[in-house]
Parts: structure tokens; sequence; C-alpha cells
């Protein structure tokens, strides 16, 4: 789903000091100090269900939620098939935020009157929105299951974010399902029902991490993309796995890219009862792929589809769901990533980054002598404290530093990302028609040496009030 961080800015994060890491660290402590909730309001209207039945607090799913959504939108009872509905009854939910905001972003290349140009912090407010989601999903017989969401940015402009049919429970069982279509890769940290919605701090920057001058797009485990997903649950879904095989166009219709380059995305996870604490889980993910690097032309310009020159690359880490009691939670997520260094020097994305990359459509061009392979780590840490159903309290810290950079002298640091975000959701409501929530949020980013003129670093911070609902 796209939220506010999607359909706006896409801007990369930015450091904090030390000051405010002790600010982050007291949010925490004082969080962990201090009541549990355990689809979209479509589902629950279709079962009679109330919406925190499947959410902690929407839209992230409780485990619940989580079994619901693995069973392909089914309870397993004979009200799955839609031919036992009332035929009035719709799958659609639309969501949207009215919001107000607050953005300041650093080191912005400003006109002077000397004709150059001089770094400068541009700061505005206002009142804006987010896009509309229009979920439609479920059921079209028992265990065949189908989910399409058209998306739009804040100014109406429309796309596919999500269109998937599913087969469930495969001969009959629960460890084959097959997926094809558009669709979100399986994150156990899903990014689609993420809580945050400021434009940094609405995106995980571990899934969509791009050295500075690499060209490779194709990696964001983010982003959905267009490929057959294979996955497959234990009967009470503690034990869970997937297997998926992607085209490598970041999701992209019409194969801009080639035809010929494909990406593969792995999870495995355990969960297990850990008594009075609640369900702990554990799990890896990788992502391992190929993308063109160059393409043929006519006239000097590259044509579509008609990739060529594969190179490799991949992710990979360790996810961790861990619960202390009913109301205090934190995930946590590692990523280790590589990128040939081909994709470090620039080559690769001859669509969104053609000035970084201007010999994409050049045959025959060599790597400059010494060129590397860019490298980087990365975690994030998420607790969350669930007050009651209604209210809860989030909070997320993201690094992700390079150990690699693509040319040798390079500073070691550059593009090194810190991201921290605070915030909290209140719902006066939650019934089978409707959510609602009130949302605060501020957040603040750094990343290191990315200024456009002074190679310096950028910091950027926002604040966020709105109303987020659905219907």
């Amino acid at each position: 789903m796209r939220m506010w961080a999607q359909s706006h800015l896409c801007q990369k994060p930015q450091r904090a000091s030390s000051v405010l890491a002790a600010a982050f660290a007291l949010v925490f402590l004082i969080l962990g100090a201090s009541q549990s909730a355990s689809a979209i309001p479509a589902f629950a209207r279709k079962y009679g269900l109330r919406c925190s039945a499947c959410h902690e607090s929407w839209p992230m799913l409780n485990f619940f939620g989580q079994k619901f959504k693995d069973n392909g939108y089914q309870l397993m009872n004979d009200r799955d098939s839609p031919i036992w509905q009332n035929p009035s009854y719709w799958p659609v939910t639309f969501r949207i935020i009215p919001l107000w905001h607050r953005v300041s972003t650093g080191k912005v290349p400003v006109d002077n009157l000397s004709g150059g140009q001089v770094e400068q912090r541009i700061t505005s407010s206002g009142f804006d929105i987010s896009g509309l989601d229009f979920h439609t999903g479920g059921t079209l017989e028992k265990n065949f299951t189908f989910y399409v969401l058209p998306s739009s940015d804040n100014t109406g402009s429309f796309h596919f974010e999500t269109v998937m049919a599913r087969l469930d429970n495969v001969l009959g069982s629960t460890w084959l399902n097959v997926k094809l279509g558009k669709f979100e890769l399986d994150n156990l940290l899903s990014e689609k029902r993420i809580l945050t919605l400021t434009s940094n701090g609405g995106i995980y920057q571990l899934y969509h991490f791009i050295p500075a001058g690499d060209g490779n797009v194709f990696g964001q485990m983010g982003d959905n993309q267009l490929g057959v997903e294979v996955m497959g649950h234990s009967y009470n879904d503690r034990t869970r796995y997937s297997a998926s095989l992607l085209s490598s166009n970041d999701g992209q219709v019409g194969l801009p890219y080639g035809a010929e380059s494909y990406s593969a995305f792995f999870t495995a996870s355990q969960a297990f009862d850990a008594g009075k604490l609640g369900a702990q889980r554990l799990g890896f993910y990788a992502m391992v792929g190929e993308a063109p690097t160059s393409w043929l032309t006519s006239g000097g310009t590259a044509i579509a589809g008609s990739g060529k020159g594969n190179k490799t690359f991949h992710r990979e880490g360790f996810v961790g769901q861990f619960y202390f009691g009913q109301h205090l939670g934190v995930q946590v997520v590692t990523q280790h990533g590589w990128d040939s260094p081909w994709f470090g020097q620039g080559y690769g994305d001859f669509i969104d980054v053609p000035v970084v990359a201007p010999n994409n459509n050049t045959p025959g061009t060599v790597l400059p002598a010494g060129s590397r392979a860019p490298t980087w780590n990365g975690v994030l840490i998420e607790p969350h404290y669930i007050y009651s159903p209604q209210l809860i309290f989030l909070a997320r810290y993201e690094t992700i530093r390079m150990s690699q950079q693509s040319t040798p002298g390079t500073r070691s640091d550059l593009g090194n990302i810190d991201t921290y975000t605070v915030g909290y959701r209140y719902n006066p409501f939650m019934t089978s028609r409707a959510g609602f929530a009130w949302h605060n949020e501020f957040n603040i980013f750094h990343q290191t040496g990315t200024s456009a003129l002074s190679s310096t670093n950028i910091n950027t911070s926002e604040l966020l009030m709105g109303f987020d609902f659905d219907f």
C-alpha cells in the first residue's frame, strides 16, 4: 500500500547527534516502563470481526492477522467462499490521509546573485493530503484469492500497486500456495503495513538503500515486484517459508529493461512460545539476482527491453519479532548488501538516473581500473508499546554503514545513513465498517557526504500530524 512516504517525496535519509540518541533511548525506556490488541475493513465486514482481531494497530498485523493473510484472507470456515455472502457485500476499502506537516531539508542548492549557487536549508510547512489507496481483495471461491490495489500519489496520478491472484492450499496442504502478479515481497516486517507516514520515516531504509553513485534500482525489497511466489506454512502458522521468482525491473510493467534477467527472494521463519512473554519469531531472508547494465541502441537511444550485460547483486539478513508481555514488542532487521562493481560505477538504471550512468548505452565500455563491489551493512530496531487496542506508541532507529566503496579513494563513510522516528497513533474507534486514527510523528534523517555542492552531510527533519482513515 502506498502511504504518505511512497506517494510524496523520495528523499534519502540522514544522522542525529548524541543528544538525539540519548533522547531516543529515553523515549524507549519510558515506553518500556508503561497495556494488547492482537485486513482491511472489507474483510472485517465479511466475517463480522473488529479490526483489532487482525491488527495490533491497523494496518500492522498481529499473529492472528498474519495467519489470516497466509491462509489467503480466509478463516478456513464456511464463510470463505463469496457465494455465502450477502449479495450487497462488496470487498472494497478506500484509504487517504489529510494532514499537516513541516519539512526542513538542509544543503539544498540555491541560486545566488553572482550567478552561482550556494547551499541553504529550506523549511516549509502547511496542510496537505497523501495519495489514495483503493483496496479490493478476498476470495473468488474458496482457496482462490485475489488482491487489486490501484494507488495514486497526492496529485491523483494512479498506478497499479498490487495485482495478484493466488491458489491456496494446493493439494489440500497449507505448505503449498502459489501467487502470480505484482505483489509485496514476503518481508516479515511489512513496509506496506508500516505505521509511520513521514517521507523518510514512512519507508524502511534497509529495503531501498542504494550506495552513492550506484545504478542498481533492482534490489529494492520494499517495492512491490512482478513475479511468482510459492509459500507455505504449518497449520498454526508457526513455521513459514516463501520463494519468489521475479522480473528484474523493480516492479515496472512492460519489460522496460531486459526480458532475460530475473531475481529471486527467499524467506523462512520459526515462531516459538516464550510463556508469559508471548510468541517470538526468528527468520532470515535473501534476495539474489541479476540485471542489465547496457542496452542496444537505435540512433543512440536505448531500446526498451533490450537489456544486456547482466550483472549480479544480493542482500541477505535476519529478522526478529520479540514480545515482552501483552504490551511491548520489538522488531529487528539486519542486512548485508553487495552489488557488482558495474552497478557501483553507475551502470544499471537508464530510466531514472541517465545522468549518473551516461555510458549505459555505449557498447564496449570497460570499468575504471580498480573498481570494486560496493558493500554495506545495516540494522533496523523498531519498538512499539500498545497501551490499549486504541493507542500505540512507536519508535524506530535505522543505521546503514558502507563497508566498501566502489571507487578506491572514496571517503569510507560516503552515503552512510542514520534515521530516528518517534510517534503515536490513537484510534477513537475500530469497527468492521471503518478505521480512523489520529497520527502524530517526528522524524530526523542524516546522510553522510552527499550534499550536491559541498559533498558534506545532509540533515532533514519532518513533523507530521493527520487523520488516517479508511472505509
